[in-house]
């Protein structure tokens, strides 16, 4: 993050006076509080959203852009590619669907009518 100076380390971390970055990271309910702060005030049920919210739409985000599954791992920190290909899949349940095609009307002729 370049306006918070942030090169290394943990992106979630708190604030001290004077807009001083601190070096510790925020704790996962205080990440929760944040997410669903900001969620209410953009006019979505804040009840709906916590810290896994940014894990999930990072992922889906990753997906849709054809991001290599083994660069997501590493960057979501997934021991199981199982847990990760949830969220893959569901990115991709619409796309190419089997049935695609099959209520078109066509100009080949049908045999026997």
């Amino acid at each position: 993050m370049v306006v918070a100076g942030i090169t290394q380390g943990p992106l979630f971390r708190r604030l001290h006076r004077g807009d001083q970055v601190g070096r510790p990271r925020l704790s996962a309910p205080s990440v929760a509080l944040v997410i669903k702060e900001l969620a209410g005030k953009v006019g979505l049920e804040a009840g709906r959203y916590a810290g896994h919210s940014l894990r999930s739409g990072f992922l889906t985000s990753a997906a849709r852009n054809r991001a290599s599954i083994f660069k997501m791992a590493d960057q979501s920190r997934h021991k199981s590619l199982d847990v990760l290909r949830v969220y893959v899949r569901n990115e991709e349940r619409f796309e190419d669907p089997a049935a695609d095609g099959l209520l078109q009307e066509t100009n080949t002729p049908r045999r026997g009518v």
